[in-house]
């Protein structure tokens, strides 16, 4: 197999395969046995292709082979279980029934929508039954197309847990009958939640990695857009759907500028945002756009509208951190949690005075969740280091150096204490 051949098969692969997917699981209501028919299609692509060609429409021809490939596999076990004399001929004339509605279904199925298959497959790999862990590795996998094996780099963690999450979550799913359906009412609410969860937790795990020797994770943030663009089609009427798509266009602009050709990070207010990309930054404000006339804003549009505050400013020094404060304000009343209040505390003491900011970092302090949390002390020896506290400083900066597992932003933070001995010094 040539290499533009194989490069061919590996993009259709990305683009149809969730498509693929969707469709057949609609009809056998088995997002494994979905997922194999659908390996199965891709594995005569690699045998077929490389002599044929890519064929003209290259989903419907594997959408085609997969309908074969799940009629084969009924008709087998249609005859393995006559073999064992498990059927009499009533049976035996329901399961040729069978057979035929199972090919019409599928016939229908190519020519409905896809839109619906794809967001009913989107609700069922984010189900709740699931632990997160495992709803992003199923997501990755279903929807955004990735192999195991590249989950598993972009996560730090060995192929075989990928797998093993993988393999357990189809389980979970077929032994809790979940259905292949999007949820309606107060149910679609409590859902759709989980579905924007999960996005934007592979979002986050490509904007800031958690571990490793990289600060970003490119793939995954664009991972997480597309998964994020394909749900703003499928539900145009959910606001925090916009909202989200607008929280991932402007932070994703920002990529460029966020880390030196060498690696290093380099933190928002030091960005040259020249190298913003103006056309992210655009698309995020017109998805917030839409966002906003969904009436009351929830969780993720007003992380978009703070986002858009940073955007809009042309200079570190012209942005509103007491309309971003207030916007910290609003979203810890929607979701209280410590992580908000500690964003909120970081607008605070840029808008009104590290003194401020400081104080209720201090209040936060005694949380024991935040005990672990590097940010927490890295934020305090920042306002500490704007204070001229610099021995406090120092202090903070290690004790976040010593907590993060991500090398980029250790290396940051000692070159923060290394800053602070030196003004001590002098």
């Amino acid at each position: 197999m040539t290499d533009d051949t194989h490069r061919a098969i590996d993009a259709v692969w990305r683009i149809e395969s969730a498509r693929l997917i969707a469709g057949l699981a609609r009809i056998v209501r088995d997002v494994g046995l979905a997922e194999e028919l659908a390996q199965d299609a891709l594995v005569a692509a690699l045998e077929r292709w490389p002599e044929s060609g890519v064929p003209r429409n290259p989903g419907a021809w594997l959408m085609g082979t997969a309908r074969h490939r799940a009629i084969d596999r009924l008709r087998r076990n249609k005859l393995l279980e006559r073999k064992h004399g498990e059927l009499g001929r009533e049976l035996g004339a329901k399961q040729t029934l069978a057979v035929a509605d199972f090919e019409a279904a599928i016939d229908a199925a190519n020519e409905d929508g896809i839109g619906d298959d794809l967001l009913r497959l989107l609700f069922v790999a984010c189900h709740p039954v699931l632990s997160s862990e495992a709803r992003i590795a199923l997501t990755l996998r279903l929807l955004g197309g990735l192999a195991t094996g590249e989950i598993a780099r972009a996560f730090l963690v060995p192929e075989s847990t990928i797998a093993q999450r993988i393999v357990r979550a189809k389980r979970t799913l077929a032994e809790k009958r979940v259905p292949f359906e999007v949820p309606r009412g107060d149910e679609l609410r409590a859902r759709l939640s989980s579905v924007l969860e999960v996005v934007y937790l592979i979002f986050n795990e490509g904007y800031s990695a958690t571990a490793g020797d990289d600060w970003m994770r490119p793939a995954l943030c664009e991972d997480a857009l597309r998964l994020g663009r394909i749900l703003a089609e499928l539900a145009p009427h959910e606001s925090e759907v916009h909202g989200l798509v607008a929280l991932m266009e402007i932070q994703a602009s920002r990529a460029r500028a966020r880390v030196r050709p060498s690696g290093e990070p380099i933190l928002l207010l030091d960005q040259n945002r020249a190298l913003w990309d103006q056309l992210l930054i655009h698309r995020g404000l017109a998805s917030l756009a839409r966002a906003r006339e969904g009436g009351s804003p929830g969780p993720y549009v007003l992380q978009a509208e703070i986002a858009a505050c940073h955007a809009m400013a042309r200079t570190a020094s012209e942005t509103d951190w007491a309309r971003i404060a207030a916007l910290y304000t609003e979203l810890a009343q929607l979701i209280p949690s410590s992580i908000v209040e500690l964003n909120r505390a970081v607008a605070i003491g840029m808008a009104f005075g590290p003194q401020a900011g400081l104080d209720l970092v201090d209040a936060l302090a005694s949380d024991p969740s935040l005990k672990t949390y590097h940010l927490l002390w890295s934020v305090r020896g920042d306002l500490l280091m704007k204070l001229g506290r610099m021995d406090e400083a120092r202090s903070e900066f290690e004790r976040a150096a010593s907590l993060t597992r991500n090398l980029r932003e250790r290396e940051l933070l000692l070159d923060r204490v290394r800053a602070c001995a030196s003004s001590s010094a002098s």
